[in-house]
């Protein structure tokens, strides 16, 4: 009889899981866009319940593009807290005597994900608070936290000005992004350097473009990089539309240390102090004395910008340093301790491939059940509230700001999305009519994945209209 009862609960809980079904709303969205259900996987389950409510190739490895942000940020709140914190540190060979560094100072980075300008600035001024004036030797940047070989910018997307393209750094500064913001003008567009870098020049050659403004308006601007005697010439070519109005752009045209150099001197002469070496890469002897320090904020804000914005560098930062726990981490290190992290909380996913924890990769891979059972083992820990918070509120803000507004699923939904070309995902938390909280997995992997955000959408507002007691309907001849 106990053997009997076994087996007929065991059914029980597998029929939802075994049911295969996909709402209406949604294969009819895909049949719009042309993609076929066996290039998607879904799981729905609600976060108190043993089965999900919708199971779709839900064992298929597939590109999560950066919902794989979930697995990084997820292991990094419970491995490191939190409250965890950076700390980029300012140290001299020997003491100032009357405002003059004889010697080097070397910045010793510690792998901060958000080190920005005003940081940089706060740092160099507590220098000048202590009445360093002067330093006789080099600025040496230390980013030996992090063992990471250089990566070539251009060759994910033959885009290597695109800041979202930058490389991890263990003395990561302002996201080695200079800030631009282009006008139209009453002859040729402006273009205004918003982000001080000595011995950078702007050589704008923009032309005003005629019809309107499209989202698509950076890929009609060139932009060169020319390396001068004294310096560096960025030429901005191509056309912007009258009809842009006033927008930031990004970019990353320069190496690590020349925008780090490029920074570090405008600031310390705005500050009144002056260099007689250079700028350089190099490591901090142990001797060294600490002079200043800046302490990043807590972890848990690092997550919400990730998460919210999809930030890929400081997903990168974040990963890495997680395998930081024993001398310089690597991208293997930060992978065993992700994997040894999984196993002990038995998520052993036999399936999964990271490569640098951003999702901004060809090769990894994970499985819509895995992502699904990171989220409800995510829901039960002590770090839920932070992780949660973290990710765009459907119709609200985020990556998720602009999609479902004034539907039934606005603010009734936590949703991290992900992009690529031929990937479109989407994972999170999402309430049903009832206030029953659900686990939510949409993974598209198709060359036609680009048009699938209408299923995605229809996904979330099935779930936020369903109530208690309704089952998904079967998918017949997937």
């Amino acid at each position: 009889m106990k053997h009997l009862l076994a087996l007929l609960t065991l059914v029980v809980v597998a029929l939802p899981a075994l049911a295969d079904g996909l709402p209406p709303s949604v294969l009819a969205a895909l049949k719009a866009a042309q993609i076929p259900a066996g290039s998607v996987a879904v799981v729905v389950q609600p976060v108190d319940a043993r089965a999900p409510l919708v199971a779709h190739n839900s064992q298929k490895a597939m590109n999560p593009a950066s919902v794989m942000k979930l697995v990084t940020t997820y292991a990094a709140l419970d491995l490191l807290g939190p409250a965890y914190t950076w700390k980029t540190a300012a140290l001299a060979d020997s003491a100032a005597v009357d405002g003059v560094l004889s010697g080097n100072l070397y910045l010793r980075g510690s792998g901060d994900p958000r080190f920005s300008i005003e940081h940089l600035w706060g740092l160099l001024r507590q220098l000048r608070v202590r009445g360093v004036r002067h330093i006789g030797g080099d600025v040496v940047l230390d980013r030996a936290v992090f063992n990471v070989p250089a990566i070539d910018p251009g060759a994910f997307d033959d885009k290597p000005m695109r800041p979202y393209n930058v490389g991890p750094d263990g003395l990561l500064i302002n996201f080695r992004a200079l800030r631009f913001t282009l006008l139209p003008g009453t002859g040729r567009p402006q273009v205004l350097m918003e982000t001080p870098s000595e011995g950078l020049r702007v050589d704008n050659q923009l032309r005003s473009g005629e019809g309107g403004c499209g989202s698509n308006w950076k890929d009609f601007i060139n932009v060169r990089l020319i390396p001068e005697n004294n310096g560096n010439r960025l030429e901005f070519s191509g056309t912007y539309s009258a009809q842009c109005g006033e927008k930031p752009l990004n970019l990353a045209p320069l190496s690590a240390d020349a925008h780090a150099a490029g920074l570090i001197r405008v600031l310390w002469q705005e500050l009144g102090g002056t260099l007689a070496g250079q700028v350089r890469g190099g490591t901090t002897p142990a001797g060294a004395r600490p002079l200043a320090e800046h302490e990043s904020p807590a972890l848990a804000d690092a997550v919400r910008d990730i998460n919210k914005w999809s930030n890929n560098v400081m997903a990168r930062q974040v990963f890495l340093t997680l395998g930081n726990a024993n001398g310089p981490a690597s991208a293997e290190r930060s992978r065993q301790r992700i994997g040894d992290w999984l196993n002990g909380r038995g998520l052993g996913f036999v399936e999964l491939v990271i490569d640098n924890g951003s999702g901004l990769s060809r090769s990894e891979r994970i499985s819509a059940d895995s992502l699904n059972r990171l989220l409800l083992d995510a829901w039960k820990n002590p770090v839920m509230p932070e992780f949660v918070s973290s990710l765009p509120i459907v119709g609200i803000d985020g990556t998720m700001k602009k999609r479902l507004k004034e539907s039934g699923a606005t603010g009734r939904a936590h949703i991290k999305t992900g992009t690529l070309d031929g990937v479109k995902t989407a994972a999170g938390y999402a309430l049903d009519a009832q206030g029953r909280r659900m686990a939510v997995t949409f993974l598209i992997n198709d060359p036609r994945a680009a048009a699938g955000g209408p299923a995605i959408d229809a996904l979330i507002n099935w779930v936020a209209q369903r109530r208690t007691g309704e089952k998904a309907p079967v998918l017949e001849n997937e």
